[in-house]
């Protein structure tokens, strides 16, 4: 049962590609397997991704060491091509993501509603630190 009113935290990051190279990058399994973790001693062994409104999504997301790893996944709700992305976790929590273009930068911003077992800081050091490592690695290929 869920009680008061659901809090939204927003990340953001201003990466210097553009926005069909970071769409990309954003988007495509492959890629998302070089940056969807939070430090250098976690990874992403495995990600599919079917981009479309009802498509879903997975990323699994491991320790190095294997001490711990879980999957991050849910469906899309909305997809417009190098514009925005929403969709709802597997746990009923939304997301959305907005890319804006801006000559040879792309600025992402993603808004999530939070959730109850993690403080607020703790959720969104961790998603900045993720989307840190997105624009790290966007600006690195």
């Amino acid at each position: 049962m869920e009680t008061g009113d659901k809090v939204t935290i927003t990340v953001e990051a201003t990466v210097h590609a553009p926005v069909e190279k970071v769409w990309e990058y954003w988007t495509e399994p492959q890629h998302i397997t070089k940056w969807s973790f939070a430090s250098d001693d976690w990874h992403a062994p495995k990600a599919e991704n079917d981009l479309r409104a009802g498509g879903k999504f997975l990323t699994r997301m491991e320790a190095k060491d294997g001490s711990f790893g879980f999957e991050f996944g849910g469906e899309y709700d909305e997809v417009r091509i190098n514009e925005f992305i929403s969709y709802t976790l597997g746990d009923g929590r939304k997301v959305t993501i907005t890319f804006i273009d801006q000559e040879n930068n792309t600025k992402v911003i993603e808004a999530f509603e939070a959730e109850a077992a993690n403080s607020v800081e703790m959720q969104k050091a961790g998603w900045q630190a993720i989307l840190d490592n997105f624009k790290k690695y966007s600006e690195s290929v």
